[in-house]
Order: C-alpha cells, then sequence, then structure tokens
C-alpha cells in the first residue's frame, strides 16, 4: 500500500511539474514531494537481513525456494519477508519419563537445534513460522520417553547418562533433520529418582566401594606375607649355608689368632691355655 500510494503521488506530481500552467512556487514543491515519493516507493524495495537470519519472501502466496542471505537485499515491493533465525537456539524440558523396570524418572535436559538456511523456504511452506512446537518440541519428548524406557534406572542414574544422551541426539536427528532442523546436542543437565530408589542405589554404590576396598586391603595383605615368608626363608637359608660351614676345629683356630693378638697388645692381662674345648682363657688385670 505504501508503495503504490509513493507511486500515486509521484505521478501526480510530475504531472504538477509538468503542466505550463504551474507557477513556479508549484512546481519547485510539486518536484520536492516527487522526489520524496521516489524514495519511499524505492525504499518499498529494500529488505535488511540481520545477521543470523535468512528471509523467506513471499509473493501473493508464492513462496520463492531460495531464502535471502544476511545484508541488504532487493526485492518486490508486494513481497513479504518472513525472518528465521539460524543461530543455534536452545530447548529446555522437564519430564517424568519411564525406566525400564516401570519408575518414574524426572530428567531435565536441553536441545540445541538450528534452522537449515538452506531449507527455510521448505518449511515456511510446508511447516510455518512456529515451526518448533509443531516439528522439535512434540518428537523430543516422544523420543526422549522411548529411549529411557530402554535404560534401568540405576543406569540412568549412573554409568548409562552419556549414552542416554548420545541416542537421543541420534534419534531426533534422524527425525527431524528431513523437516530441515539440524540437531547439535541434547545435554543430559540432571536425573532425579524416587527417593526411596535413589537411597537404595546409593547404599549399594556404597557396599560396592567397601567390598572393592576390603578385597585391596586383602590383596595387600597377601602380598605383604609372601614378603615376610620370602624374607623368612632367605635368612632360614642363610643360617643352613653358614652353619654348615662353621666346625669346632675353626672355631679352636679362630680362638688362637684373636689370642694371639690380644697378647701382642699393650693391655695388661692374663691368658691361660688349656681352658674350656682347649681354648685359651683371657683374663683381665683387675
Amino acid at each position: 500500500m505504501v508503495f503504490i500510494f509513493s507511486i500515486i503521488v509521484f505521478i501526480i506530481c510530475l504531472l504538477v511539474w509538468l503542466s505550463r500552467t504551474s507557477q513556479k512556487n508549484v512546481k519547485s514543491a510539486a518536484l520536492v514531494i516527487m522526489a520524496l515519493s521516489f524514495l519511499l516507493a524505492f525504499s518499498q524495495t529494500v529488505r535488511v537481513i540481520q545477521a543470523g537470519q535468512v528471509g523467506v519472501v513471499n509473493i501473493f502466496g508464492k513462496v520463492q525456494k531460495r531464502a535471502l542471505r544476511s545484508g541488504i537485499q532487493l526485492v518486490i515491493p508486494f513481497a513479504d519477508v518472513i525472518n528465521y533465525s539460524i543461530k543455534t537456539q536452545e530447548m529446555k524440558e522437564i519430564m517424568d519419563v519411564p525406566s525400564k523396570e516401570g519408575l518414574n524418572v524426572k530428567l531435565e535436559l536441553s536441545v540445541l537445534y538450528h534452522l537449515d538456511p538452506e531449507r527455510a523456504s521448505e518449511v515456511y511452506e510446508t511447516v510455518g513460522e512456529n515451526y518448533e512446537d509443531i516439528i522439535l518440541v512434540p518428537q523430543f519428548r516422544s523420543i526422549t520417553r522411548g529411549v529411557t524406557a530402554s535404560f534401568e534406572a540405576k543406569a540412568l542414574y549412573t554409568s548409562a547418562r552419556d549414552s542416554l544422551s548420545k541416542r537421543i541426539m541420534q534419534e531426533l536427528q534422524d527425525l527431524v533433520s528431513k523437516r530441515g532442523v539440524v540437531i547439535e546436542s541434547t545435554p543430559l543437565r540432571s536425573v532425579s529418582l524416587p527417593p526411596r530408589l535413589s537411597q537404595a542405589i546409593e547404599e549399594k554404590l556404597q557396599a560396592e566401594q567397601e567390598s572393592q576396598r576390603m578385597q585391596f586391603v586383602l590383596l595387600k595383605e597377601t602380598q605383604e606375607a609372601e614378603r615376610k615368608r620370602i624374607e623368612a626363608k632367605g635368612i632360614a637359608d642363610f643360617q643352613e649355608i653358614v652353619t654348615e660351614g662353621i666346625s669346632d676345629k675353626l672355631l679352636r683356630w679362630k680362638g688362637i689368632e684373636a689370642t694371639e693378638k690380644l697378647a701382642e697388645s699393650q693391655n695388661a692381662k692374663v691368658v691361660i691355655v688349656g681352658g674350656k674345648d682347649g681354648l685359651p682363657l683371657i683374663l683381665g688385670s683387675q
């Protein structure tokens, strides 16, 4: 409407400006208005697409296949341009889901996604502007409940969180990518189990940790006992070898050598030869 009004004003001002009967001041005013109306009409052909967006062009119900990229774009004045964000967006969900045992588990998770810019026109034509509520939200909820039903509650609470997140992402991507939505990730933020079940799992995990600790202690004690046994056997073998190498003659000979060394020293002493077992007896001077 603005474009048509501007064109009509432009034509009227042009006729006034070209009229020979118009006064000079009237022609000047008509020229100014004509320029303004032209600029106004031209502005209706210019669209500015912001960064991180694409523009879908709709001309009297006919959607153009190619979406407009960010920047200044020229379009037909009668066209409607619908802007779509192609930035990464986050949708958060808190839902009660079933586990494999039939228990209700409370999940808090998110999905990071963005619109495929090459398929923005298709999304507008087949779904509309609120594609998240129509395509993404219901599928996200349905797939999450289906996936968690194949996991035990204990696994959701402990080791299977990463596997759960990856499986939800894969199944969701396979489903919504056909409709122009790209899934980036589905991070699992928190898992809440029923209080009694949560307490039972924690107690079981604590018992398992205690059992592992005791196994470690027993293994350590077993290794220490083996070390002591090997050490004792080594000492016994040494004593046996030494004992076999010692005889009465050797002992007497060693005693005589010691007596000779003492006799040569300056200390006062009395040496009596022919003591017990034939060994010398050494008596001090006092």
